[in-house]
């Protein structure tokens, strides 16, 4: 079987008419599925446009604008509050470091005669263990009051055993993070 079309038109006399064949249901093959992802496509288009009219139902295009405008400029109020919100946090940890924060006393008896123990040593110290011993000595006619100052855990001074204990008890509060 010769076509006149082939062998005079096109120049292909020698062509088999079965690659023609083949190449139509190749094509055929193609058009299906293309219908089918156009079905799909245009099914997923008609799903996401009834999502819109859900979104955008009550309220026209421009009010749907303000309102997403009006979202956006509260978002950016808020985002610069917290920024400033951190800066305030960062310096208040900052003083907060350099605050009294540990703290211990010891009463004793001084004179070992009064009975009681009226006298007492307060350690104060901060986080870094900087601060000072306030010691009170106490007797039946006077009062004497002294400090030493405290820097990194270590007193330059020699230290009474009450003095060493208020100030190993301050040292061991645990300060939460």
């Amino acid at each position: 079987m010769e076509s006149n079309i082939l062998k005079n038109v096109l120049g292909l006399g020698a062509f088999d008419p079965g690659y023609l064949v083949i190449a139509v249901v190749v094509l055929l093959i193609l058009v299906i599925v293309l219908l089918v992802v156009t079905v799909n496509v245009s099914s997923k288009n008609r799903k996401m446009a009834a999502r819109i009219d859900a979104l955008c139902s009550g309220k026209n295009a421009e009010s749907l604008e303000k309102e997403i405008i009006k979202i956006i400029e509260e978002n950016n109020y808020l985002m610069t509050e917290v920024s400033e919100h951190k800066a305030y946090l960062k310096t208040i940890f900052k003083r907060l470091k350099l605050a009294y924060q540990k703290f211990a006393l010891v009463k004793y008896d001084a004179l070992d005669q009064m009975g009681g123990q009226l006298s007492f040593v307060l350690a104060f110290l901060d986080e870094n263990n900087n601060g000072f011993l306030l010691n009170s000595v106490h007797s039946a006619t006077m009062n004497y009051i002294y400090s030493k100052n405290v820097v990194g855990g270590e007193v330059e001074v020699e230290l009474g055993a009450e003095e060493a204990q208020a100030l190993e008890q301050a040292m061991s509060v645990k300060i939460p993070k």
